[in-house]
């Protein structure tokens, strides 16, 4: 095999190993409600990421010094605060909204990533694009109107004035979720210039549940009530959660980080189908149409970089 044959077969496997988080992350927004219902947000985030960064480890191990040594320090500082800091915003953003539905609404918020995350490959000049980028960040925008507009009276102005609501009734949960949608994409941008081909993800998983139970330490919080089902929710989560990243972080370091979006962009729709089986939630048409937009939205996105 040629040494371009050989290098395009490496990016396919990279590629089809970042896909897989694709499919593990669309069950954790569901799981993760019903696991911080039973023990608390923060608590259960922390409970969550313990048993990931265990998973991560027994795998991989911790990195030796030698490793560390050739590694950037902006990939293992920069990187490492954004994957945190991306963690605990979503998690305890979810584990604090005010009901299902609500929880539902803030994943959708987060899934504004994948749009996102190429605009900023536009912007920070990784990624060249045509003009129908904006238009197709425009969708995404009027989707998660649509969904924030939901169950909203007949007549009312959609979307907006139902965000500002909702986001003057919780807006600690609000403001964490839209913090998510943007540092997921800055964590990928910067993973992929400055990472290397190392993965960091068991020192990150290891970084992110230690602050989490610190601030559980801190400030009060509900009691944790402990069931066989949480047991095994926890460990669904756990496990999906070391995988995804795992793979997510293979991918966008060595498969084609265009093609891995475009993947993602299909996990608002498994997110929204399976979170509303697992909860027991039956959103209305505005959220399906919502949701619609936004994948649409993405691929539009993705589209302007075909090519390019």
């Amino acid at each position: 095999m040629s040494a371009p044959s050989a290098r395009s077969a490496e990016i396919r496997r990279a590629t089809l190993i970042g896909l897989v988080a694709v499919l593990c992350w669309s069950g954790t927004v569901g799981l993760m409600r019903s696991v911080s219902e039973a023990l608390g947000a923060l608590g259960g985030a922390a409970v969550l990421f313990s048993v990931s960064t265990a998973f991560v480890l027994l795998v991989r191990g911790l990195p030796t010094r030698v490793q560390l040594r050739s590694v950037s320090r902006v990939y293992l500082v920069a990187c490492g605060l954004l994957f945190a800091c991306y963690e605990i915003s979503l998690s305890v953003a979810i584990g604090l909204a005010h009901g299902r539905q609500q929880a539902m609404e803030l994943g959708m918020i987060n899934y504004l990533w994948p749009s996102l995350t190429i605009v900023l490959a536009v912007l920070c000049r990784q990624q060249a694009a045509r003009w129908w980028l904006w238009p197709g960040a425009a969708l995404c925008l009027w989707g998660l109107g649509l969904v924030m507009g939901d169950g909203a009276p007949a007549g009312d102005a959609p979307g907006w004035q139902s965000l500002a609501a909702h986001m003057a009734a919780n807006p600690l949960a609000y403001a964490l979720a839209f913090g998510a949608a943007l540092m997921w994409p800055a964590y990928s941008v910067l993973s992929r210039v400055y990472g290397g081909g190392f993965n960091g993800v068991g020192l990150f998983l290891l970084f992110t549940s230690g602050l989490l139970w610190a601030q559980w330490l801190a400030l009060p919080t509900v009691p944790m009530q402990w069931s066989w089902g949480v047991a095994a929710q926890v460990l669904a989560v756990g496990g999906c959660t070391a995988l995804a990243y795992s793979c997510w972080e293979h991918g966008i370091q060595r498969g084609n980080l265009a093609v891995l979006a475009a993947g993602s962009y299909f996990t608002p729709v498994l997110s929204a189908l399976w979170a509303s089986v697992w909860l027991a939630v039956r959103p209305g048409l505005p959220f399906w149409q919502g949701v619609v937009l936004v994948t649409l939205g993405s691929l539009v996105c993705w589209g302007a970089t075909r090519g390019r």
